[in-house]
């Protein structure tokens, strides 16, 4: 049985690499698979005996189990043609059936949220087959920053297409799912849902909270699924992976207004500074300055990389301060010169 099941893994190798191995009570295995891609959860019947063996009435189905029993989610219930599919896993499950005996569980668009524990159940007549499987998920390492972001007029403004040119007009481009997984191990928490490439809208979570899913919940990406993307509002999470240029502060005598924030900018050889540039400075270059300052879109912010009393006591971050008046002469101002 053992080897017929490796033989079947084998031979699902365009689907997810995977190893088999042994252990009682039940047949277990561990199944890889890459992020975003395919995978196929193996399960058999037992039965070598074709006399008992009736695949019309096998009846099959798949959880994922939790530590907790009444967590458990069923995946997919089946019956001769009748099959049921439940919550997150409707359209992107199958089972694969490739000859009578087969019940194995073809899984697409894999995501972190389907790492877990499995359990194929298959029954036909008095016979029961029982199989265990360990799926683990495996991406990339990332390097670039991941910001949230959100427009002057507010939060929860902008569709899929806004999403996108918001980056854009930020030197950035919208997030994937890796690379917000990748910040959220990082230690990024933002409790607004933004927009991904992928067209799904999602949040990152390190300290769960009443707010943002609740605070008996645990740290991890909450998911709002795919969404209308001409007609849904969210905020967007961006992405940049270099910083092309020189970010810098620009020593001026006095406090500009936005007006005036430009031109200094301009006369002194570069163009004020955009969202993702200071964000690439400050992650990728450890840029650290405690003094307020005019972007590109109208907002003002500031890089801590070193916390410290009155910047960032906490944490390091780029700390956002609004979207002042622009005719306000409070704040400096950050430029950027492009690599020639």
């Amino acid at each position: 049985m053992m080897s017929l099941l490796c033989i079947t893994i084998i031979s699902l190798t365009l689907a997810g690499s995977a190893y088999c191995e042994m252990t009682n009570p039940h047949s277990k295995l561990l199944v890889k698979a890459e992020l975003g891609g395919n995978v196929t959860l193996p399960c058999r019947h037992s039965s070598t005996d074709s006399y008992f063996f009736n695949s019309m009435g096998m009846r099959v189905k798949w959880l994922k189990l939790a530590d907790d029993e009444s967590l458990n989610e069923d995946v997919i219930t089946s019956m001769g043609f009748h099959n049921r599919i439940y919550g997150s896993f409707e359209n992107r499950v199958f089972l694969q059936k490739s000859d009578s005996y087969d019940a194995s569980l073809f899984m697409t668009e894999i995501s972190m949220d389907d790492v877990g524990k499995y359990r194929c159940e298959i029954i036909s007549g008095e016979e029961e087959t029982i199989q265990d499987v360990f799926l683990e998920v495996e991406h990339g390492i990332i390097n670039g920053v991941v910001f949230p972001y959100s427009p002057r007029i507010g939060r929860y403004n902008l569709n899929f297409d806004g999403a996108v040119q918001a980056c854009e007009s930020q030197d950035a481009v919208v997030a994937s799912f890796d690379q917000l997984y990748e910040a959220w191990k990082g230690g990024l928490d933002w409790c607004n849902a933004g927009w991904l490439n992928d067209g799904t809208v999602q949040y990152p979570i390190t300290k769960p909270r009443e707010p943002c899913g609740g605070s008996n919940s645990k740290p991890g990406l909450r998911s709002y699924g795919r969404r209308d993307k001409t007609r849904s509002r969210f905020d967007v999470f961006c992405y940049v992976s270099e910083l092309n240029g020189h970010f810098y502060w620009l020593v001026q005598p006095e406090r500009l207004t936005f007006a005036e924030a430009v031109k200094a900018c301009l006369d002194d050889g570069a163009e004020i500074a955009k969202v993702g540039q200071m964000y690439a400075a400050w992650k990728l270059e450890g840029y650290d300055r405690c003094d307020a300052g005019w972007l590109a879109d109208g907002s003002v912010r500031y890089p801590i990389s070193r916390p410290r009393k009155h910047c960032s006591p906490n944490e390091a971050a780029v700390r956002f301060v609004g979207f002042p008046e622009k005719h306000l002469k409070s704040y400096g101002v950050y430029c950027f010169k492009a690599d020639q």
